[in-house]
This record gives structure tokens, sequence and C-alpha cells, in this order.
């Protein structure tokens, strides 16, 4: 029988209360909640922020649901520049509202007793030098380790296609010029591995096991960055998940559809019996092919 844990990010959810959306997730059957900080959900910049997190951490205790604090909200701290200002932003000045959301992120993790706080590192400037931008990488997030550290909550950051950490090569670098630094852990997103990593999303998992503190799912293509619902794309799920399953991970596997909003309730009620079809495929041992027979499953477990 698996052991692992399924949640349902709510980026693709944006189009139903926080509240809302968590009843549903746990009536549906999921483990739990990749929860995106933003203005239409838990706002980090929000001035009663505590009193809000206390309320969702209440109502995730009550639903029983586990949670990831996630920090891809698209313009949550600037309404003209997409994910900006990043960790590699020029500016200093511009920088450090990163670094501060991620240092909010990590104190509301603790209060909501996650497992993993999520980030990524953010695109190249134009016009700017790598090295440099490695540099302002690493002084950037020292603050946030340092919150996670005291928190006991690891960060998870996440190779992200076109980012200056944009695949499993990237992060090793940066754990390796950050000095391995305990509360660093990486964040698995198994589409990003179909797109562009060199091996299988299942060798990737196995490889990456040591330092896996939080995992994304979806269905992706090879070469093109695009979340999929699960059958739409080329991933063969069940030895993924058995990978997975074979690591010992015990934090949550996330349904990663951002673009997806619009269908959100669709999505999520199809997707946790596409991944409870693959899981028990894997632990049976079975091939799974191109996941077509699992995603024709409907929630009450009726072919489509």
């Amino acid at each position: 029988m698996s052991t692992l844990r399924f949640g349902y990010g709510t980026n693709g959810l944006t189009d139903v209360r926080l509240p809302e959306a968590l009843r549903l997730l746990a009536d549906l059957g999921y483990d739990g909640v990749g929860l995106t900080l933003d203005h239409m959900h838990l706002d980090p910049l929000a001035e009663d922020l505590p009193a809000r997190t206390a309320r969702i951490g209440g109502l995730l205790a009550e639903l029983n649901l586990s949670v990831t604090v996630e920090t891809g909200a698209r313009y949550v701290l600037d309404p003209r520049a997409k994910h900006g200002p990043s960790l590699l932003d020029p500016d200093p000045e511009r920088r450090a509202l990163r670094t501060g959301l991620l240092v909010t992120a990590v104190r509301v993790a603790a209060e909501l007793g996650a497992h993993a706080v999520h980030c990524f590192s953010g695109v190249l400037p134009s016009g700017q030098d790598e090295g440099a931008a490695w540099d302002r990488l690493l002084g950037a997030l020292a603050p946030v380790l340092d919150a996670a550290d005291t928190a006991g909550v690891p960060l998870a950051i996440e190779p992200e296609p076109g980012h200056l950490v944009g695949d499993l090569a990237g992060f090793h670098r940066l754990r390796g010029l950050l000095g391995d630094p305990a509360p660093l852990g990486l964040t698995l997103d198994i589409g990003h591995c179909q797109c562009l990593e060199p091996k299988p999303p299942a060798d990737c998992v196995a490889e990456a096991a040591p330092w896996l503190r939080h995992v994304q799912i979806e269905d992706m293509r090879r070469g093109v960055h695009e979340h999929l619902p699960f059958g739409d794309g080329e991933i063969d799920f069940p030895p993924v998940l058995a990978a997975l399953e074979a690591t010992g991970y015990r934090g949550l596997t996330v349904v990663e559809l951002p673009r997806h909003s619009h269908a959100g309730p669709h999505h999520a009620a199809r997707s946790l019996p596409f991944l409870r079809e693959a899981a028990r495929r894997a632990a049976e041992g079975g091939n799974g092919g191109d996941g077509a027979e699992a995603a024709r499953v409907t929630p009450g477990g009726v072919p489509a």
C-alpha cells in the first residue's frame, strides 16, 4: 500500500475563496495543500496576517490537511512584473522585498506547522552578469536560511526552467556555493524533469532523494514548459511514484496546475483518482504506459 500523500496547489484554485478551497480538497480526499501566499488567499502583505494565519491554521487542523507554503504568486509584490522583484534584482531595495516575503513565508509556515517553504531563484535580468547574479542570490537567501533554521522549517528551492537555478545541476551548484546548509532542500517538480532534465523523471527522483523536501506534480512534454493535466503529456507516472515511494519521502506531493484555475475544482476532482491509480500500479509493479487509462477514471472510479 502506498504511503504517498497527495495535495493540490491553491494557485490552481484562485477563483475559489481559500476556506472553500480547503474544504473542497478535504471533501475530495486530499491529504494536504500547497498554499501559495497571494492576495486572493492568504495575503502575506495583509496587516492582520497573524490573525488570518491563525484562522487558516485552525481550519487546516479541523480538516486534517497538511500544508506546504509556496511563494510563486505572480504579482504579489509588483503589479507590473511577473514574479518580481526576484532574489536576483540588481536593486538591493527591491531584492530585499523578495527576501522579506520569504522570511514572512517561513514565519507563516512555522505557525501553520508546514513541512517546507517553497521558493525559486528568479530569471537572470537582461544584460546582467551571471556571476554577479549568483552572488546576489547567495546574499538574498542568507537571511531566509537563517530564519528557516531558527523556525525548523526547510527552505525548498525549486529549479525552474529559464531561471538562474533552472535544473538539478543548478540546485547542486547553489548548494555547494552556500556550503550545503542544513535548512536548504529541494522542491522537485516532476513535469520540469520531463521538460528538460537529461534523465527520466523517475531517475531524477532517485538522485534528488537526499535533498527532497517538497514535490510538485503534473504532466508535461519534453522541451515544452507547460503544466498539463494528467494524461495530456508524456510522463509515465507509476515508475515516478514508485521511485518517490522508495526514497522514504513523507512530505506532500502537490498537483501544480496554476494555469487551470478557471476549472480548478474539476481538475482537483480528476487529479486525485489519477494519482491513486498510478500509485496502485506502482505498488503492484505494473507499467503505467502513458497514463491515459488512469486519466479517464472519474472521481467516482467509473471510466469516463
